[in-house]
């Protein structure tokens, strides 16, 4: 009885630390899809086009989607704040289907 409990403890714990991984895993992939993205957004204002469009492209190549895209400032001196959302495949119910990102890039100078 004594091996069974320890077992069942085991695969308890292993479990866990396999859903932890994933969501630690999916969080870091926001982060840098996010960033990515602000930066290809400031890059594409900075050349003339709709920097929303371009973040919306890099993050869906990313394996991510755009939440929401805000531009502040003019032409020359902005600052570009993007949010992206990825899915977490945990297939448990009750914890959360998505983690988010935030990122902000402006023009380099």
């Amino acid at each position: 009885m004594l091996m069974v409990g320890v077992l069942g403890a085991l695969l308890a714990f292993g479990t866990t630390a396999v859903w932890a991984a994933g969501y630690l895993a999916a969080a870091h992939q926001a982060r840098a899809a996010a960033d990515l993205a602000a930066l290809s957004a400031a890059v594409g204002i900075e050349a003339g086009a709709d920097g929303c469009a371009v973040a919306g492209r890099v993050a869906a190549d990313n394996g991510t989607r755009l939440s929401v895209c805000d531009r502040v400032g003019d032409q020359v001196d902005f600052v570009v704040s993007v949010e992206v959302v990825r899915p977490v495949r945990t297939g448990v119910p009750g914890l959360p289907a998505e983690v988010t990102a935030v990122a902000h890039a402006g023009p380099s100078r």
